[in-house]
């Protein structure tokens, strides 16, 4: 299975929950577009909290930390939807960059078209913040819409039962684990939680 996994902002834990389901689960990792960090990129995190993970390399490394579109442009390159070719893996995780709807280029084309020409199964990150409800309702109606299949929710930090209930009510997604936040990400922890979520996510797999 290919599992794509997506956030409703920046800065939400993508990475990390992604290195967790690599430990647990025992797929691939890649990344398809770096933007910014290219001395410690996302691959290399999660290289180093799951070391066993094998992990392919980006189709682009871009300098700048900000959406492709515009960093590919200081760099005088254009992305093209058709310039990501996926590793021969079948069972892999793959990590998008932002949320759904950030632009690769200028074109149009967003980020949740990756994972609809990869058909691959979603996982949506969201942390609980003033406003999250919206942002996590939004990024999930426009998987819905693109007919992507939602594997279900993480969760990063605390819990806000009343925000995460009416999110699973008003979705029928449910919520598959909740990763607390910690003060140094480690290898040991990150096996840990990827043994948990594994044991919810069985049923899907």
């Amino acid at each position: 299975m290919r599992i794509f996994v997506t956030s409703i902002d920046t800065n939400v834990g993508k990475t990390v929950c992604s290195s967790i389901l690599c430990a647990g689960l025992g797929y691939d990792y890649w990344k398809p577009v770096q933007c910014g960090d290219l001395d410690f990129s996302d691959s290399m995190k999660v290289k180093s909290y799951s070391p066993l993970t094998k992990v392919h390399a980006e189709s682009f490394q871009l300098n700048a930390p900000m959406s492709p579109h515009e960093a590919a442009k200081l760099e005088n390159m254009d992305i093209s939807i058709n310039d990501f070719k996926l590793p021969k893996s079948e069972e892999i995780i793959i990590e998008g960059a932002g949320g759904v709807m950030v632009p690769l280029n200028y074109k149009g084309n967003m980020i949740v078209e990756l994972a609809s020409m990869f058909e691959a199964k979603v996982i949506i990150v969201f942390k609980n913040y003033l406003g999250s409800i919206n942002h996590t309702l939004l990024t999930i109606d426009k998987v819905k819409s693109v007919g992507l299949d939602i594997l279900g929710l993480l969760v990063v930090g605390d819990e806000v039962t009343s925000s995460e209930r009416i999110i699973e009510d008003a979705t029928q997604i449910n919520i598959i684990a909740r990763i607390p936040i910690v003060d140094r990400v480690n290898q040991k922890w990150v096996k840990e939680q990827g043994l948990k979520v594994k044991n919810k996510l069985d049923k899907f797999l």
